[in-house]
């Protein structure tokens, strides 16, 4: 979902999938001891990947029987400082001061179906448990504003001589940092204009009314990265021996969603940010993890290698009008993918729905 000062909006809350083993063992419903904490946050990662810019996994929950709710929310409390943990050393960004910290602890009784929601700030591990309202409405996402744009990436990371074992993995992250960098000092084009960050997004645009199609909602982006610093940085130059380099060329499509409430162009422009981000260490956790699986990543001579990162695909969510995104290898079939937001997001996705968003050649 989104968060905002006033209130979060949750889009979707989805189950995570019991293990092979659980679902062979499981006669009724798992016992709190039996939670598998790393399962659970390594489910929120792979949501996580899933969510465009401006949309977060916001806290965690659980459907318990009456005699489990009272040591239920302590495993809830645990539980969404776990994900919350486990997502932002995964994230080549950082939360604002002025964002939102907290996330949600929803429990809801399997016998009486009471909803009970609490809150925890993530940056205090002491935080203690702050009660809140939880809602439904109906059109959540009807008016939210979507932007969207295509990064050209053209990254070079040199690997050190000095480096143990060419720690691929490890080396790109370093380079994304760095790049990650570059994408937070760009400027951003607007429908064509350079908007000052304080102002509305919608500012001198006719407000839409009624039944306005969501596809008039959405805003072309173009980014300008910096080719070098300006001469205010500076910056000193050091010269370390190499053994070879990893480079990350291609386009990549991005995606970003604001919510309709008077948004500032520094919002918008810091969700499209983060999701540009995202999806590019993303995409290379996503390569790392399949050529381990396949391949292994212990290589005995480093000749020169191509690999194709996966392609981004988007997906719309049933009753809403925010697409989520996922990625796919040539090879993947649309069955598979099919399969995955089954597994991943508890949610159905027709063949005819699937969106590739970029060429093979990305």
């Amino acid at each position: 979902g989104k968060c905002s000062p006033q209130r979060d909006y949750v889009i979707r809350a989805v189950r995570t999938p019991p293990k092979e083993q659980q679902q062979e063992e499981s006669v009724g419903p798992p016992k709190l001891a039996s939670l598998d904490e790393e399962w659970i946050t390594t489910h929120a990662s792979q949501v996580s990947r899933m969510l465009p810019g401006g949309l977060l996994v916001l806290g965690v929950f659980m459907v318990a029987t009456p005699e489990l709710a009272k040591d239920g929310q302590s495993t809830l409390r645990k539980l969404v400082f776990s994900v919350e943990k486990s997502l932002s050393k995964r994230r080549l960004w950082k939360l604002a001061e002025e964002e939102v910290s907290d996330r949600a602890a929803l429990q809801i009784c399997s016998a009486t179906k009471k909803v009970v929601c609490r809150t925890y700030d993530m940056q205090d591990p002491k935080s203690s448990a702050k009660p809140a309202d939880w809602k439904y409405q109906s059109a959540l996402t009807a008016s939210w504003l979507a932007l969207g744009c295509t990064v050209n990436v053209n990254i070079h990371i040199p690997l050190l001589a000095t480096s143990p074992n060419h720690d691929l993995e490890k080396n790109t992250k370093n380079g994304l940092n760095r790049w990650s960098k570059q994408i937070e000092d760009s400027v951003f084009l607007i429908n064509g204009q350079v908007k000052d960050e304080d102002t509305e997004l919608l500012e001198g645009q006719k407000k839409l009314r009624g039944n306005t199609q969501p596809s008039s909602q959405f805003s072309d982006v173009k980014v300008l990265t910096q080719l070098c610093q300006g001469a205010i940085a500076r910056s000193t130059a050091t010269v370390q021996v190499c053994s070879g380099s990893i480079n990350l060329r291609g386009a990549v499509k991005c995606r970003a969603y604001v919510h309709n409430n008077k948004p500032k162009v520094k919002e918008a422009i810091q969700a499209l940010k983060r999701d540009i981000i995202n999806t590019l260490s993303d995409r290379c956790e996503i390569l790392f993890e399949d050529l381990i699986l396949n391949e292994g990543l212990q290589k005995k001579n480093f000749e020169r290698e191509y690999h194709v990162l996966p392609q981004r695909l988007f997906v719309p969510v049933a009753g809403s009008s925010v697409m989520l995104s996922d990625y796919k290898f040539g090879d993947e079939a649309a069955g598979e993918i099919q399969e995955r937001f089954v597994e991943m997001l508890d949610q159905p996705v027709q063949a005819e729905d699937i969106h590739i968003a970029e060429d093979i050649s990305t």
